[in-house]
């Protein structure tokens, strides 16, 4: 339908975003024009109205909310030692070598682990009953939130009986009672004069300034920034390593060249954050596996929050936007051969390149606030992964598929690795 187009999605009006150019003019030029989110029956359920990052409508309490997100998720950037014992986790992520297995609850309890000692500084053994728990609510809330999807466009069905909504409901009460009792320790906790412990630390430090229009982060907000770093972390975390994997799968020569360069770089001891930086061929592995298969193929919609124009076309006030990154990162005019997996993101020198249409995480004032923690966990996870075997596959098996099947996030249908 070309770059641009218009359909109604039942009483909504809706403008779709192909192309870069049109997606940048939402997102960088006219940001605050269309920063706003529409209000919908089942995002409305996840986030108690709104109180979190992802979904919430843009206003003055929502960046003061922001802002003390981003400062809080500084603690676990580049150099921090919170993230390296992803290392021990990726011991027991590999204890299945040598056999077929399908490494999808590897990763993800691996992952789901890493965040867990993120967000309220536990760490778990596998098995746990709390973590097995963790996982069966994050994974029961990502299975059913699209399912209920007639709801978020004719809100009025929502009195109708609705398994996927029950089910929804069910999950989210199990996750806000643990997340409550996580909460209601650290609160008895005394804190040290010292850095937070973990996230839900550093938002109770920072709960107490009201923003310039007297507005206050409450209990609240906290507990739902803590349950989306579970919902956005987990799931397109370890759905983006499983993609990788995949296409590594396709393209053991990737693997090869990224393993000398891992051997060259870092050698025999363990990869740290640092290393980042003199790992480019890697980091561009990861790039391309974001660019081939982003997780999230049409972004969070958009609403226009003042009459505002795309592309010279008049927006009114209240339409939703829908920017088609699936369409961006496969577009002919702008990537070479878009279908095929290489990592392109070097020049001839081998220096890192970031086209301007690569934009997996967003952009402009709804860019993904946990983007620096998101790659940092990307990086250290492959890196060490691929520092400590070869994946290959099983005897006699055929390469995954690599269609994909779209929930919440486009997920690799399962598939084995030796």
């Amino acid at each position: 339908y070309g770059p641009l187009f218009e359909l109604y999605l039942g009483p909504h009006r809706t403008v779709v975003v192909n192309d870069h150019d049109h997606a940048r003019e939402v997102l960088l030029q006219r940001g605050r024009d269309f920063a706003g989110r529409p209000s919908m029956v089942t995002t409305d359920l996840l986030t108690r109205g709104g109180k979190d990052i992802a979904f919430s409508d843009y206003s003055p309490l929502w960046k003061l909310h922001r802002r003390l997100v981003h400062s809080s998720f500084a603690l676990f950037g580049e150099g921090s030692s919170r993230l390296q014992d992803i290392d021990g986790l990726c011991a027991e992520l590999l204890s299945s070598n040598g056999r077929g297995f399908d490494p999808s609850l590897a990763v993800t309890t691996a992952v789901t682990n890493v965040v867990c000692t993120l967000v309220f500084g536990t760490t778990y053994k596998h098995g746990d009953g709390e973590l097995q728990e963790v996982m069966r609510y994050n994974d029961g809330i990502v299975q059913t939130i699209t399912r209920g999807g007639l709801v978020d466009i004719f809100s009025w069905m929502k009195v109708f009986p609705n398994e996927s909504l029950s089910k929804l409901r069910a999950c989210i009460r199990v996750r806000d009672c643990l997340l409550t009792q996580k909460l209601h320790e650290h609160k008895q906790a005394t804190l040290s004069e010292g850095d937070p412990r973990d996230l839900l630390d550093a938002l109770l430090k920072g709960q107490g300034s009201p923003g310039p229009d007297g507005t206050v982060i409450t209990d609240d907000h906290v507990l739902m920034t803590a349950a989306e770093a579970f919902g956005a972390g987990v799931e397109t975390t370890s759905t983006t390593l499983l993609w990788v994997l995949a296409y590594l799968l396709h393209h053991p020569e990737v693997q090869e060249k990224a393993q000398r360069e891992l051997d060259e770089e870092v050698g025999e001891r363990a990869v740290r954050a640092a290393d980042r930086g003199r790992l480019p061929y890697l980091d561009s592995i990861i790039n391309e596996g974001m660019r081939i298969r982003p997780v999230s193929p049409v972004l969070i919609p958009h609403i226009a929050m003042s009459d505002s124009s795309i592309g010279g076309h008049a927006i009114c006030r209240g339409t939703r936007v829908l920017v088609n990154m699936w369409a961006i990162h496969h577009d002919p005019d702008h990537w070479d051969q878009p279908d095929l997996f290489k990592p392109r993101f070097l020049d001839d020198q081998g220096q890192r390149v970031t086209p301007s249409c690569f934009l997996p995480f967003g952009a402009g004032p709804r860019i993904c606030v946990g983007e620096s923690l998101a790659r940092m966990e990307l990086f250290l996870f492959l890196s060490s992964m691929l520092q400590r075997m070869s994946f290959m596959l099983p005897g006699g098996a055929t390469p995954p598929n690599l269609q994909g099947r779209l929930g919440v996030v486009l997920q690799p249908l399962p598939y084995k690795v030796a």
